[in-house]
């Protein structure tokens, strides 16, 4: 089978030290058409309204150096702020101030212009695309014009694209302004011309339907595959923290709850003292989070107890996670939270929002509603006082190789070849 594999998001991808969860699973795809012997994988990428190949060979050595480069076994410029943060987490006093990331005014990092130009002019702009059975998109770009689904579908191309979530549509006020209407032209071009859809989770499917039904347009099939988790985030290794921290993995924006979060963490200081336990947020500064940033810039109260970090390596994040009294996800909505599957895969306790992706894919989490403060602080305040190891509950991971049996079928290939384990670098 001949596969034209959607690039855009991995290539937007290519000077960052660390993934996001879609960006996650763009890699993972590559490297999966990649080493089946079943498949032709021709990585292409949207401009200008139209798909234009990639060049094999050199994409295959990015998606190898990009790998690398995410699971830590090439250094990256954060080992400086890695170490920061981990003698503040260590130390056996408060520190005096918090370890954080220059919020994005602050902080624009330099452009590697020759890799810029690199991904540029290893596109085959003027080339016709080749002959081809199956259109791949699982990063959703590309979708916000109809145009190249429509060239596909009029070539006979099959098109199967998956669609991660609906929040900017059912929930713009946690987004960027003018992201509704992109996300909608994205979810709309996708019913109306792709072959079959893909979805992260049950939820992801009933509000994809949803969504259809109020536009009055009949969806493809639309298959459920849960997403998978690397092998790096599996018991081991653990950071030895004197006092006790607590750790949030995702972008740093409005619908993950951290303001509430760290509105809570100055009432356990008040109450607290010296004994309050450590926060330790990990992500990139998103958007609509002004609220997140007065908190770590300006409160006193939450000066060396609350820290940030963006551009961990897998290595570091996972040595983290295990150590943590608890995972936070108090997420106000979300359409998988591959962070919150990922803790129950490496056995860290988890204290998640009681929402409709947390009861599917992590019920033998502590589940509070994310409107329920007063819950959220006793949970907090009791784990950080029970010093006694619990065993975690049982949960069985999802898998890629799972995940790739429901796309294998979805798509018309056959049985789903091993996806090569990663966290070899961990």
């Amino acid at each position: 089978m001949r596969v034209l594999y959607d690039v855009s998001r991995l290539l937007s991808r290519a000077e960052r030290t660390a993934p996001t969860g879609v960006d996650r699973v763009c890699l993972a795809y590559a490297e999966w058409l990649d080493q089946r012997s079943d498949v032709v994988m021709i990585p292409v990428r949207g401009r200008k309204g139209r798909l234009v190949m990639v060049d094999q060979t050199w994409f295959r050595d990015f998606v190898r150096s990009l790998r690398a480069r995410w699971d830590g076994r090439t250094v990256n410029g954060a080992a400086r702020h890695e170490a920061r943060l981990l003698a503040a987490l260590t130390h056996d006093q408060r520190p005096a101030e918090s370890v954080i990331c220059p919020p994005p005014a602050d902080h624009k990092p330099a452009r590697d212009k020759p890799r810029v130009l690199r991904q540029f002019f290893r596109s085959r702009h003027a080339a016709p695309l080749p002959a081809a059975d199956l259109y791949l998109n699982v990063g959703h770009t590309t979708l916000h014009e109809a145009d190249a689904l429509q060239a596909l579908e009029q070539d006979g191309v099959d098109r199967v694209v998956m669609i991660h979530d609906l929040i900017p549509i059912t929930h713009p006020e946690f987004c960027r302004p003018g992201d509704a209407d992109k996300h909608r032209a994205r979810v709309v071009h996708t019913l109306r011309h792709a072959s079959s859809i893909l979805v992260n989770s049950r939820h992801t499917a009933d509000q994809l339907a949803a969504f259809a039904a109020r536009e009055g347009l009949t969806p493809p099939p639309v298959h459920v595959a849960h997403l998978g988790i690397e092998t790096a985030f599996a018991p081991g290794d653990a950071v030895r923290a004197s006092r006790p921290y607590f750790i949030h993995v995702g972008t740093i924006e409005a619908r993950k709850n951290l303001a509430q979060l760290l509105t809570l963490w100055r009432r356990l200081e008040e109450e607290m003292g010296e004994r309050t336990p450590s926060l330790v947020l990990v992500g990139r500064y998103g958007w609509e989070n002004e609220a997140v940033l007065d908190h770590l810039q300006r409160s006193p109260n939450l000066q060396g107890v609350v820290h940030q970090a963006e551009n961990l390596s897998d290595g570091a994040l996972v040595r983290l996670m295990r150590g943590a009294r608890a995972v936070l996800a108090p997420s106000a909505v979300e359409g998988f939270d591959l962070p919150a599957v990922e803790a129950c895969a490496m056995g860290a306790p988890l204290i998640a929002s009681d929402i409709p992706p947390h009861r599917e894919l992590t019920p033998q989490a502590r589940l509070i509603d994310p409107l329920d403060g007063l819950g959220w602080l006793d949970a907090i305040r009791r784990a950080t006082l029970d010093e006694a190891s619990k065993p975690a509950a049982a949960f069985a991971p999802p898998r890629w190789d799972d995940h790739f049996a429901v796309v294998a079928g979805a798509v018309g290939l056959g049985g789903s070849s091993p996806l090569a384990a990663h966290g070899e670098g961990e």
